[in-house]
């Protein structure tokens, strides 16, 4: 018996591992979409399409409606408007790694919320973040993409905000209603900002070539659906410890991606400032001293 549940669980973290390869390739498909549609619009086509398809199947959370409704207007608009917007001004290569701040935000917001005191090897995985993330913006060529980058960061604290809010639910959904529910909301939530900050979306629609319509499909199935089941009914079952690692491969198959179908050239302190950054992850995540990852 112990060994058919190691074997369960082995296989859900294998199961986990999948993610960031869908997403990883997913990142980098939103970047070519970016071309035709603008950013809040397309992530509300993405949204609305995943909810519509869920929502049929899974319950209706009714004690957690309100809760939900929050979660998806930080984890989901506010994430993804600021996220997406920064990488429609900036590589695919270089926003997947500014995404990594999501890490040490989760530990500061642990430690200001839960009262969570990191420990030396959290703390030190920050700081390691930090600077990579300074090594790579401080160069001549990201001066200019300043504003994007400070965006995209601003998408990571969204993020791992989200995160402890999806965290804190009692009896969460299982992964596939939260996402519909999610989806529910933000898809509405989305546009709604596209039309107030954003223009050009019905014309956008109407000169969408095969592409643009196959990033969309990609991101309301595979990412959204398919990802986010998959990643929610993860994090329910397993300490957040043993999940969150995987998402070490994100910035790599992102990057590997970004190279293979855009052609982008990470400079080479594009690379090292990498290098740091998920070095410093990896302390975090791999941590066994701070509560966020227990």
């Amino acid at each position: 018996m112990n060994l058919f549940e190691n074997f369960l669980k082995n296989s859900e973290l294998l199961f986990a591992a999948s993610v960031p390869l869908l997403w990883g390739f997913g990142f980098t498909f939103t970047k070519v979409g970016l071309n035709e549609f603008p950013p809040l619009f397309l992530m509300g086509l993405r949204f609305s399409m995943a909810s519509l398809v869920l929502i049929w199947f899974v319950p209706i959370p009714r004690n957690q409606l309100k809760q939900i409704f929050w979660i998806s207007f930080v984890g989901s608009t506010l994430r993804y408007g600021m996220t997406y917007t920064g990488l429609s001004m900036i590589d695919a290569s270089l926003a997947i790694i500014i995404m990594q701040l999501g890490a040490p935000f989760s530990v500061l917001l642990a430690a200001i919320l839960f009262k969570d005191r990191p420990g030396i090897q959290s703390i030190l995985g920050m700081l390691i973040c930090f600077a990579g993330i300074i090594l790579i913006s401080g160069q001549p060529s990201s001066i200019s993409q300043l504003w994007a980058i400070l965006l995209t960061a601003a998408g990571a604290m969204m993020w791992a905000l989200g995160q402890v809010m999806v965290k804190r639910l009692e009896n969460s959904p299982s992964g596939f209603a939260l996402t519909a529910w999610i989806g529910f909301f933000s898809g509405p939530q989305t546009i709604l900002g596209s039309f107030i900050f954003e223009e050009n979306q019905l014309e956008s629609l109407a000169q969408a070539s095969w592409i643009g319509w196959g990033v969309i499909l990609y991101g309301s199935f595979i990412m959204t659906v398919l990802g986010y089941g998959i990643w929610y009914h993860v994090l329910s079952r397993n300490p957040v410890s043993k999940v969150m690692p995987v998402m070490l491969l994100l910035p790599v198959f992102t990057i590997a991606s970004s190279m293979l179908f855009l052609g982008e050239q990470p400079s080479l302190m594009n690379f090292i400032g990498a290098a740091v950054v998920i070095g410093g992850v990896s302390l975090i995540v791999l941590t066994k001293d701070s509560k966020l990852t227990s």
